[in-house]
C-alpha cells in the first residue's frame, strides 16, 4: 500500500545516475521526514497484441521479483540496507519510465530522477526519462547529475563513501 502523504519518489536502475539519485533522496526523505518510494521502470517489450500472449503474466511476475531485488541490491550497496529510519517501499513497474514516474508522483510529493550520460545510439533509440519528467511532472523534481568519475564508487564501506554523501546515512555522522 502507498504511503498517504508527502512522499520521495525515486526512479531507480541499475546505472551510477540511479545509484546517485537513490542516495540524495534517501538524504531527502530523512531531511524532510517523507517516506521513500523508490521505483524500477523495466521497458515492456515492443509487441503489437501483448494481450495476445500467453506468458505475459508470468514474465510480469519474473521482471517484478527481479525489480525488487535490483532495488534491495541497490538499498544494501548505497546506504547499508534499507534506511530503518524513514518508511520505504519498492515499486516495479513495467512500460516507459517517464510517463510511469509521472504518473505515481502525485503535486504535495518530489521526484527525484538522475541524470546520467547517454551516447547518440540510446538517446535515438530510447526516449530520455529525465526529459519527459521535466516536462510533465505535477510536483517538484530534482535530478541528480552523476559526479565526476573519481568520485563514483560505490559500497556501504564509508571508505568508498564520498565525503559529501556520508551525512545522508545514520552509520556515518557528519564529522
Amino acid at each position: 500500500m502507498l504511503p498517504e502523504g508527502p512522499r520521495v519518489v525515486v526512479g531507480v536502475d541499475d546505472t551510477p545516475a540511479s545509484r546517485w539519485a537513490l542516495i540524495w533522496a534517501v538524504g531527502a526523505a530523512r531531511l524532510r521526514g517523507m517516506a521513500l518510494l523508490a521505483v524500477h521502470v523495466s521497458r515492456a517489450p515492443v509487441h503489437p497484441f501483448p494481450e495476445a500472449l500467453p506468458y505475459t503474466h508470468a514474465v510480469r511476475q519474473l521482471e517484478d521479483a527481479r525489480s525488487v531485488e535490483l532495488i534491495q541490491n541497490l538499498f544494501d550497496d548505497m546506504t547499508g540496507g534499507a534506511p530503518p529510519d524513514i518508511s520505504t517501499l519498492a515499486i516495479a513497474r513495467l512500460g516507459e519510465p517517464g510517463p510511469l514516474l509521472v504518473e505515481l508522483a502525485r503535486p504535495i510529493d518530489l521526484l527525484v530522477v538522475g541524470r546520467g550520460h547517454r551516447g547518440a545510439l540510446d538517446r535515438l533509440l530510447l526516449p530520455s526519462t529525465r526529459r519527459y519528467c521535466i516536462a510533465h511532472a505535477r510536483c517538484p523534481l530534482v535530478i541528480v547529475p552523476t559526479p565526476p568519475a573519481t568520485e563514483t564508487r560505490t559500497g556501504a564501506d564509508s571508505a568508498s563513501r564520498p565525503a559529501w554523501i556520508r551525512w545522508l546515512s545514520p552509520r556515518h555522522p557528519a564529522e
